[in-house]
């Protein structure tokens, strides 16, 4: 049944020379796999995190709900006191689909006829309307919030590089208002002021 091998010539050879070249094959092959699979679990970690970072950047936005103004008598060209706007009142709440906002950490940008102001928001120039009142966090789509600009010189969002005059926005005027996260989303409205500001309005809707 068996053929006997009787030349010595055709007797397999397996030395050890062979089990180390086998050894040697096994190692690199386990090694590169273990070089792949950590790559591939970092590549998997770094695109889990950059896919976060871009749907914060789209999603976790402010939406604005009304927005309007104190109209007051302000002297901004020195020309003696008109009707004017002197602080912005914007009602806020969270875009679809976005996560917890904390409103101490949104940057604000005025750009308009009057110039160009940047600053952050602060505890008080927002007013909770919902959840918490002791946190100014909209964590809910049902949360509203107010967050209110002095555009006064003396105010936190002064509109007005003259000291000696009054800051604010007059008939007219329009204004850009850009609110950015924390993530980095943004989220921009226009202001219009009315026209004419009669003595009678002490609030107008922009």
């Amino acid at each position: 049944m068996f053929e006997t091998i009787l030349n010595e010539e055709e007797r397999g050879q397996v030395g050890i020379g062979t089990l180390i070249v086998f050894i040697a094959m096994v190692l690199v092959a386990a090694i590169a796999a273990g070089v792949l699979i950590n790559t591939a679990g970092f590549l998997q970690t770094q695109a889990e995190a950059t896919g976060e970072e871009s749907t914060s950047q789209v999603a976790d936005r402010l939406q604005i709900v009304s927005q309007s103004g104190n109209v007051t008598d302000l002297d901004i060209d020195g020309n003696g006191p008109e009707r004017a706007i002197d602080t912005l009142q914007l009602t806020v709440a969270q875009s679809p689909g976005a996560g917890n906002i904390d409103l101490t950490e949104v940057s604000v940008e005025l750009i308009g006829t009057g110039g160009q102001v940047n600053g952050e928001l602060a505890s008080d120039n927002i007013t909770m309307f919902t959840g918490d009142g002791d946190e100014v966090v909209l964590t809910d789509n049902s949360d509203r919030a107010e967050i209110v600009l002095n555009l006064n010189s003396s105010g936190t969002f002064g509109y007005n590089n003259d000291a000696s005059t009054d800051g604010g926005l007059q008939a007219g005027d329009s204004l850009s208002v850009t609110f950015t996260t924390a993530s980095g989303a943004s989220t921009s409205t226009e202001l219009r002021v009315p026209t004419t500001l009669t003595d009678e309005q002490t609030s107008v809707r922009l």
